[in-house]
């Protein structure tokens, strides 16, 4: 796993082989943040990146620059994962809780300059999540949304969807 810019660009971390997670890919994520560039100002901004998996939005997020980037995986040995690299890296802006997403949610009182959810793509409710998020109030005002998924899922028709981008099979909807 690579970290792409910032503060500890170019630095690689090494995914243990016993994770079951499936990283965003380095295109995608270039992709993704070279867009988000446009649209935030890290210096400013807190985050939250639910499934986290490897972490590695998480930690590209702390290296740019975010303020605080709460990360939230409910599989131990991920957890742990993120852990040690947020202590590998000093990342003293990380936050990282062992936690289902869904229970989290509930019982969030936060809000976020930027959510960032990655379900698995198998996930029954991946089309839940928008409005569990939005509903519950979670983004501050001008705050974004950006759902990862597959190309089964199409969130255009949705009341706050924005755009999406498209990187090979991995799909981002962005809601505002």
């Amino acid at each position: 796993m690579r970290i792409i810019s910032g503060k500890y660009k170019s630095r690689r971390i090494q995914v243990p082989t016993n994770l079951k997670a499936r990283p965003t890919t380095d295109f995608a994520k270039e992709g993704l943040f070279n867009v988000l560039n446009n649209y935030i100002d890290w210096d400013d901004t807190s985050a939250l990146d639910l499934f986290s998996g490897t972490g590695s939005i998480a930690l590209e997020l702390v290296s740019r620059g975010c303020s605080r980037v709460v990360s939230v995986e409910s599989e131990q040995l991920h957890w742990r994962f993120i852990t040690i690299a947020k202590e590998k890296l000093e990342a003293s802006e990380l936050y990282p809780l062992k936690a289902d997403v869904f229970k989290f949610l509930i019982s969030c009182r936060e809000q976020f300059d930027l959510i960032f959810a990655d379900p698995p793509y198998d996930l029954k409710e991946v089309d839940t999540i928008p409005d569990l998020i939005l509903d519950k109030n979670l983004l501050k005002p001008d705050g974004l949304l950006i759902l990862e998924h597959s190309k089964s899922h199409d969130f255009t028709m949705h009341p706050r969807f924005n755009r999406e981008l498209k990187y090979g099979s991995v799909h981002f909807s962005f809601f505002i």
